[in-house]
């Protein structure tokens, strides 16, 4: 039988839902704070400024981890990398329930950061080895939807959680789910030319771009970085990632601060904005990948999708005019095509750059993102301490962000070709 008449298996999907569930257990991690903090506020005593003082520091950690992990994952492979990260993230969320001090936290989120960073360098490098390109939007889509899914399971779950058990439960059982990950990642997971769950008809499937070979050659960092194509991703990543982020550690004092809802009244439209997210973001990455599949080049599709979701956060700027549920879905629909964009975003990577180059590059990526990350929370601690119409002003850039980051990328990368690196 030819490889053409070979029943292809679907083994690659098996391993996009380990990825999304990867990815599902770091945004709960994440989340897990910011959805304490109204009952931690009693506790602790903290102002907005060292609140996002705390998170920052997070994000300091997570940032240098990016680096590292972008050079580790590359140099020894997806399967230990993922491992490691995810081992030493889940320690750390464990480690948050022994803490007693504000400073006790600062430590507990750089612990944190540090495991966290390796999420998506070997995630985006696993999609790589996995899909072809015509599949890598829609497959990054679904990955990346396990940060909307963690997103909304968290607010579901942690508040009683914490309400019936204790603060300090929250940690310790996301802990254990990311150790229980582990123990059902290292089994299943392997290149695809080394895996005997891969039929040959899908691995033709999976190498049609010809890009197999090779795979494991060094590319260097100032190979990479001298391509101004990879500076679009890092400054789209410095300007966008940090709305994201935002969402994530702010909205449960956004909802408490402007509209009088503690965690016990909120936890409902937090859950509706995710569920939001989580449906519209998987059509956004869809959509990329099927105009692809009509005939259109690929840089028209990406582009013409990164520029609809840039603009479907413009109504955000509003958020602070309207009611709840119209917040809701004002803030769905940007968290939507922040999630949308960033599959994209990180889809146009593997479309440019060789293999060997993915994870280190989206490990500069995030870094950038993170260093956005450092910034955003300490200006809008400052911001909301020292202004009644603090939100409305960070709102405001949240509605920007991506159309600007658009351009910029436009102006960098006029088309995502593939490109040839020297080591």
């Amino acid at each position: 039988m030819k490889i053409s008449e070979q029943p292809t298996s679907r083994y690659r999907w098996v391993i996009c839902f380990l990825l999304f569930a990867a990815t599902t257990i770091n945004y709960i991690d994440r989340q897990i704070l910011s959805l304490l903090k109204p009952m931690l506020d009693d506790v602790f005593g903290w102002s907005s400024t060292q609140f996002g003082a705390i998170n920052s520091a997070f994000q300091a950690s997570y940032a240098l981890s990016l680096l590292f992990f972008g050079w580790f994952v590359d140099r020894y492979g997806t399967k230990i990398g993922y491992t490691l990260a995810i081992s030493l993230w889940s320690l750390a969320a464990m480690g948050h329930a022994l803490v007693n001090s504000i400073f006790g936290f600062f430590g507990a989120r750089i612990a944190l950061g540090i495991g966290e960073g390796g999420n998506f360098p070997a995630a985006i490098k696993a999609t790589a080895q996995w899909f072809p390109r015509n599949e890598r939007a829609f497959a990054t889509s679904l990955l990346n939807s396990g940060a909307n899914a963690g997103a909304m399971i968290a607010p579901a779950i942690v508040p009683a959680i914490a309400l019936s058990l204790g603060w300090h439960w929250p940690f310790l059982i996301a802990g254990f789910a990311g150790f229980l990950w582990v123990a059902i990642w290292w089994p299943l997971f392997s290149d695809p030319r080394e895996s005997r769950r891969v039929s040959a008809g899908e691995l033709t499937l999976i190498q049609q771009d010809g890009e197999s070979d090779g795979d494991k050659a060094s590319i260097s960092w100032k190979s990479i970085l001298r391509q101004r194509e990879a500076w679009s991703f890092i400054s789209s990543k410095f300007l966008t990632d940090p709305v994201w982020w935002f969402f994530l550690i702010w909205l449960p004092d956004f909802f408490k601060k402007t509209r009088g809802l503690d965690i016990k009244s909120s936890w409902t439209l937090l859950v509706s904005i995710y569920s939001i997210i989580t449906v519209l973001s998987i059509a956004g990455g869809w959509i990329t990948g099927h105009l692809a599949s009509r005939g259109w080049s690929i840089t028209r599709a990406r582009k013409s999708g990164m520029l609809l979701f840039a603009i479907c956060a413009l109504p955000i700027a509003t958020v602070t005019w309207v009611g709840d549920w119209t917040a809701v879905l004002l803030i769905g629909l940007a968290g939507a095509a922040h999630q949308a964009w960033s599959a994209t975003l990180f889809t146009t990577v593997s479309d440019m750059f060789p293999k060997p180059a993915i994870a280190k590059l989206i490990g500069v990526g995030g870094m950038a993102g993170s260093i956005g990350g450092i910034i955003f929370p300490l200006i809008t601690g400052i911001v909301l301490d020292s202004c009644k119409s603090g939100y409305a002003m960070i709102f405001g850039y949240c509605s920007l962000a991506y159309l600007l980051a658009f351009a910029l990328n436009n102006l960098l990368a006029p088309s995502y070709k593939p490109i040839e690196l020297g080591k």
